[in-house]
């Protein structure tokens, strides 16, 4: 029997994109349909982040009109990553198999279909990985690759060059909604989960209309978060640190009293200045990644819900 399938697609301040993106998407549903792929019953569900144009009210109207189309708004922006699982965790209760792609749908619509016939297989699991990311600005793709690597270097279980475009089956979703953590790195999270997982090919084309909404700055924060939620490989490194410094301190004492005894010491400003400047740096950097483990801490502690919803619009199976 073919599955029912929920298309979760996160979406904030994408008015200009999204009656393009809702037409290809329920084409594609549309034709997994007609060759029994998955269930009639199959939706596409656009998440509203807290968005501040009219994403919402298309979202509404397309819903009103298009039997295929789901929405659920978020009473705030909450980020991509808590987005896509209120999206993911309301299409839980109603669904096989679950896939997430964003509303500029750059990821490769069609290797949806590949992914379903992996979930044929037995695979719980299904990864996008980037096959070319030409079509990303120079920036964006050399900042992902060196983080991709980064990760890698620290021992995180990442996907390579797999970003947030993916297929779970229901019992992929149900392990993952025992997860309770407050900072979301799903690229991350849910490798970790341990389900018999596959990838398919996808190829990044060029968005139809808008711009990305993933800055420089949001990309950053999401490459501390995915760092810090995972290893603790930092504080490691501060540790050597802490101990090459010492090393030097050491040879520097000895300098220091060799030059006393052979009387060679000169005023020595300059060099006094950049030692202090260098480490006082070192302090407060070191500071600074120690603090980031405490305050997801404090985050983590206070149990605070991730997300809520202040509107979820449903067709029934009886609609259709």
């Amino acid at each position: 029997m073919p599955p029912r399938l929920t298309i979760v697609s996160p979406c904030y301040n994408e008015e200009a994109t999204l009656p393009h993106s809702a037409n290809e998407l329920s084409a594609f549903l549309e034709r997994m349909i007609s060759l029994g792929k998955v269930t009639p019953e199959s939706r596409i569900l656009f998440v509203n982040d807290g968005s501040q144009d009219q994403t919402w009210p298309i979202i509404k109207e397309l819903h009103s009109t298009n039997i295929l189309i789901d929405g659920l708004s978020l009473s705030g922006n909450v980020g991509h990553q808590s987005a896509i699982m209120a999206g993911m965790l309301a299409a839980r209760e109603y669904s096989d198999a679950v896939v997430t792609i964003d509303a500029d749908l750059q990821d490769d619509l069609d290797a949806v279909e590949e992914m379903l016939d992996r979930l044929a297989e037995g695979y719980d699991i299904v990864y996008g990985v980037k096959e070319s990311r030409m079509a990303d600005p120079f920036l964006k793709r050399t900042t992902a690759l060196t983080f991709y690597r980064l990760q890698r270097s620290m021992g995180i279980k990442a996907i390579f060059n797999h970003a947030d475009f993916r297929l779970l089956s229901r019992q992929a979703l149900d392990a993952l909604a025992q997860y309770p953590e407050r900072n979301l790195y799903l690229r991350g999270l849910i490798p970790q989960l341990g389900f018999r997982s596959t990838t398919v090919k996808d190829i990044i084309r060029e968005r139809t209309a808008g711009s990305s909404k993933y800055t420089l700055r949001k990309m950053l924060l999401l490459a501390v978060d995915g760092i810090t939620s995972f290893t603790t490989r930092p504080i490691s490194w501060i540790i050597g640190m802490g101990l090459a410094f010492l090393l030097i301190s050491v040879c520097m004492a000895v300098y220091v009293v060799v030059s006393y005894v052979e009387h060679l010491s000169v005023p020595g400003w300059a060099s006094l200045m950049l030692s202090l400047w260098f480490i006082g740096s070192i302090l407060l950097l070191s500071m600074g990644v120690i603090g980031q483990y405490i305050g997801k801490i404090y985050i983590e502690i206070k149990q605070r819900p991730r997300y809520h919803i202040a509107q979820f619009l449903k067709h029934n199976d009886d609609d259709r």
